[in-house]
């Protein structure tokens, strides 16, 4: 088993998921090799059954321009790592799975497994593979967007938060992605919700390819924590625009609440000088994010774009805490049916304070809320064990099918358990 990412540190949810496969697998005795653009660690995984490899590379945003613009639209040394590792060590029972190459490996990661397409398998932990920037999303406004990638309307929307430049950039590399990706031939896609497969397949993902497997969740506590009694707001994530920070800490400020931020990026400098009363923490290790948990009386999740699933907000949930996040997250509509959180538009600063301010006066509403995070969530995401079993079963029906072209399209656990519902709003299966 292959694992393609564009990093092999656990920097986002992605890359901690692509890493956690590798680890899991490997854990259950099959070869894993994981192909990365960056440096992987130096002692691999820590574990003997993986064979790291990758290109040493920086993420786009840490390049000079010219770099970026080049081989983000078409990364040479990408197709020669994944050349090579196939010549090397491919077998006719190798599985390959990609999960993101939009900041190192780039659209040119589909001709370098061309050779390997039938037993391919590709995570959709955010919409790249579908959409030029990524959230079908007007990333200056926070708009949901209804427009067909790669349209003509496509091409002129101002969508993009660095401007019209970088969107024709996005899209050029979004329409070297499509012919690299070969739609009709298109390996499957593995989805983290439900909600997910309309806007795939607006992309040119077809309805056939995708299948449903929720995102891995690990509680923060293994018991409820008592949020109720908790006075604080809690932000992980990382600090930049996209995910929100500023908008909670203004929220927070003008509910007179109290709010943690775990997490780094780009925004902390500012941040820390703008809002000293806030207590910053930087990035911790998950032990230290559960220790820090116990203190919660609710989690933000205010990003300015849709949120294919918001690990954090599962982990939060899992543990009792409360959620408050955007209604454009595709986890909004389940988390609100099941009592466990609320959904505010984030950039309305004085409705998103209203319902910290709400929250921080009603134990009794917390409570039922914790209550309800606790118990009625946990068909929104599957335990580790499970979701390995799933992938180990969506590999299997690759090699057994690849040859005839059939690709499952009820998402089943190996046992033959239905996988946990997603809704029916919500698109599920």
């Amino acid at each position: 088993m292959v694992m393609i990412n564009d990093l092999s540190h656990a920097m986002g949810g992605a890359s901690a998921l692509a890493v956690e496969a590798a680890l899991g697998l490997a854990a259950r005795g099959h070869a894993v090799s994981f192909l990365s653009g960056d440096t992987p660690p130096h002692n691999g995984f820590g574990h003997p059954g993986i064979l790291a490899r990758g290109l040493g590379q920086g993420r786009l945003l840490t390049r000079g321009k010219l770099d970026a613009f080049t081989t983000g639209l078409w990364n040479r040394e990408t197709i020669g790592m994944i050349r090579d590792h196939i010549a090397t060590h491919d077998r006719p029972d190798t599985i390959y799975h990609l999960h993101g190459w939009s900041q190192i490996l780039s659209p040119s990661i589909f001709a370098a497994l061309a050779p390997v397409r039938d037993r391919l398998v590709i995570s959709a932990h955010d919409f790249f593979l579908a959409c030029p920037n990524g959230a079908f999303a007007d990333l200056s406004t926070g708009a949901p967007c209804t427009r067909t990638p790669l349209s003509l309307s496509c091409w002129m929307a101002g969508c993009d938060r660095r401007g019209r430049a970088q969107k024709l950039w996005r899209m050029v590399r979004g329409a070297i992605q499509r012919m690299a990706l070969v739609p009709d031939r298109c390996p499957p896609v593995l989805a983290i919700h439900g909600a997910m497969r309309p806007l795939l397949a607006r992309g040119g993902i077809p309805e056939t390819a995708i299948r449903v497997v929720p995102n891995p969740v690990v509680p923060w506590s293994a018991t409820r924590i008592a949020a109720e009694d908790n006075r604080e707001a809690l932000f992980v994530g990382r600090l930049e625009a996209t995910k929100g920070p500023d908008l909670a800490l203004a929220a927070a400020r003008a509910a007179g609440m109290p709010i943690r931020i775990v997490g780094d990026g780009a925004m902390r400098e500012s941040l820390s000088a703008q809002y000293p009363e806030a207590r910053f923490e930087g990035r911790c290790p998950p032990s230290r994010i559960a220790e820090l948990a116990r203190s919660a009386r609710l989690l933000v999740m205010p990003s300015r774009y849709p949120e294919p699933f918001g690990l954090v907000a599962m982990e939060a949930l899992r543990s009792g805490i409360p959620v408050v996040l955007p209604p454009s997250a595709l986890l909004a509509d389940d988390i609100v049916r099941q009592g466990a959180g609320q959904a505010v538009e984030p950039r309305d600063e004085t409705a998103f304070a209203a319902i910290l301010r709400e929250l921080a006066a009603d134990n009794a509403r917390v409570r039922q809320m914790s209550e309800a995070a606790f118990t009625a969530t946990g068909s929104l995401a599957l335990d580790n064990t499970a979701w390995i079993d799933c992938l180990i079963e969506a590999y299997r029906d690759r090699l057994n099918s690849c040859r005839a072209g059939i690709w499952r399209t009820v998402d089943q656990e190996p046992s033959g358990r239905a996988l946990p519902s997603m809704s029916a709003s919500a698109g599920g299966v």
